[in-house]
């Protein structure tokens, strides 16, 4: 566990906040404190910016090799303390510790990985005609980063920025700040050189704003709620500084006539309830064709009585805590709202699971008969709940799932795969996956309309940070 919680990562050294306020991290399975953390203010981006900014003409110099050989000893770096990050996750926002060591800290081995692929086969300069086109690194880079997946965000935001030659200031959230000065000690360990990478933490208002505003960042990039996005965005634009946004979702799994209910229903429900359904990309509506509803809604509420909400260490636990009780609350007043609005409550509820009293743990929820126009079927509740939604014809469906502000992702389920194909092509969504895919590192994340601009992951994710550049009579014909 770091013990640098008092303290910022600037210029390559710890060091102490200018004049810091204090924040409890507080584990929410458990409503304890954990640490006392350090958030900064005006004084303290001003000095980070400027170390990014004093670092970014070398490190742009750098050639291809030596930013693989550094990802290859982060990857190295991060494989050692592995466990640690684990547990830090477990607790800062109260993961099952299985699902802290299987699904959020193996992330950041696999999109090194991704990462370390795509530059080994990446070309930053080609020749077309007479023109050289010139892929260059944008410069200083803000990053924002949530609490949902810290690890996960931080990686596909500083790792890419750091392969194109970028220099970065990160500020992750302060809900989630132990797994971020532990990848802090991990790129220190590394080599990365003194003011390519800092970190400081700090609240929205104080930190977040006043990264988002710099005039000497080029680009930030923020991932977080729609209303955040959109505030980020007015900041940024005096100074014409490139935003990438990862946003809300609302993301529709359309199971058609012919798929396989037995597999694909408990499948959309483990879908929706990944992460305590503290996902932006997460399958919250669930879109089945009306004469099958009744099926579904049985094998449904069969499926959520296997998740049991607890601790978590014991390893049979799916469902961890919310993060904190304005999200415990937020979500209690969700699930509230689709009871008055006379959703089908199949199983759930407000109030806490049976047997606990502490911790920010809500009940695993399914609403059924869930019309478009319903407050559950159109705000992000990122929370365990379930809306199953009928539909009369696939075009309804269709229509029904692009019927959103959002659009991060879509699912469909069936036996045909070209009647999935068909479908997928028609649904407005950065991300389509068809009959429950593997997750691919090397496919492009990132939204439609209110869901963002902008990709992550991959090769997609390397271009964010870079700026094009022609060189036209290169090469005279």
């Amino acid at each position: 566990m770091s013990h640098h919680t008092t303290q910022f990562y600037i210029d390559g050294c710890w060091v102490e906040p200018a004049a810091p306020r204090w924040f409890d991290t507080i584990n929410p399975a458990t409503e304890q404190s954990v640490s006392q953390l350090a958030l900064g203010n005006k004084q303290d981006v001003d000095r980070a910016v400027a170390a990014a900014r004093q670092a970014f003409p070398s490190w742009a110099e750098t050639s291809v090799s030596e930013r693989i050989a550094l990802l290859k000893r982060i990857l190295v770096g991060y494989q050692r303390r592995y466990n640690e990050f684990a547990e830090a996750i477990h607790l800062e926002i109260g993961s099952p510790i299985k699902f802290a060591r299987d699904g959020q800290a193996m992330r950041g081995v696999v999109h090194l990985k991704a990462l370390i692929e795509v530059m080994e086969h990446f070309s930053f300069e080609e020749q077309r005609g007479s023109t050289r086109l010139r892929l260059e690194p944008i410069g200083v880079c803000g990053l924002i980063t949530p609490w949902n997946w810290p690890v996960n965000q931080i990686a596909v935001k500083t790792l890419p920025a750091l392969a194109a030659g970028c220099t970065m200031v990160l500020k992750p959230s302060e809900y989630s700040p132990l797994s971020a000065l532990l990848f802090a000690e991990v790129l220190h360990d590394a080599g990365v050189p003194a003011g390519v990478f800092n970190l400081l933490n700090g609240d929205g208002i104080s930190v977040g704003a006043e990264l988002a505003a710099h005039p000497d960042v080029d680009m930030i990039s923020f991932t977080g709620s729609t209303r955040a996005g959109i505030e980020v965005a007015k900041l940024a634009a005096p100074g014409v500084k490139r935003v990438a946004q990862e946003l809300g979702g609302k993301s529709a799994n359309l199971l058609l006539d012919d798929a396989d209910l037995e597999t694909s229903v408990p499948r959309a429900v483990a879908a929706c309830f990944t992460n305590s359904g503290q996902s932006c990309s997460i399958p919250t509506r669930l879109l089945v064709p009306r004469s099958l509803l009744n099926k579904v809604n049985v094998i449904a509420q069969q499926a959520a009585c296997q998740y049991h909400a607890g601790t978590g260490d014991d390893g049979a636990t799916q469902l961890g805590p919310l993060v904190n009780r304005m999200q415990f609350d937020r979500v209690q007043q969700l699930i509230q709202r689709g009871i008055e609005e006379n959703a089908e409550l199949l199983i759930g509820g407000t109030g806490k699971p049976d047997g606990i009293t502490n911790g920010y743990y809500v009940k695993p929820t399914i609403f059924s008969q869930v019309t478009p126009d319903m407050t559950i079927a159109r705000e992000e509740i990122f929370g365990p709940v379930l809306c199953i939604m009928p539909y009369d014809d696939e075009q309804q469906a269709i229509s029904m799932a692009n019927d959103s502000n959002y659009g991060l992702a879509a699912y469909v389920q069936s036996a045909s795969l070209d009647r999935a194909r068909m479908v997928a092509r028609c649904l407005r969504a950065g991300q389509v996956h068809i009959n429950y895919p593997p997750v691919d590192f090397h496919a492009p994340f990132g939204g439609y309309r209110h869901s963002g601009n902008g990709r992550e992951w991959g090769e997609a994710g390397l271009r964010e940070y870079l700026e094009m550049k022609a060189i036209v009579g290169y090469q005279p014909i």
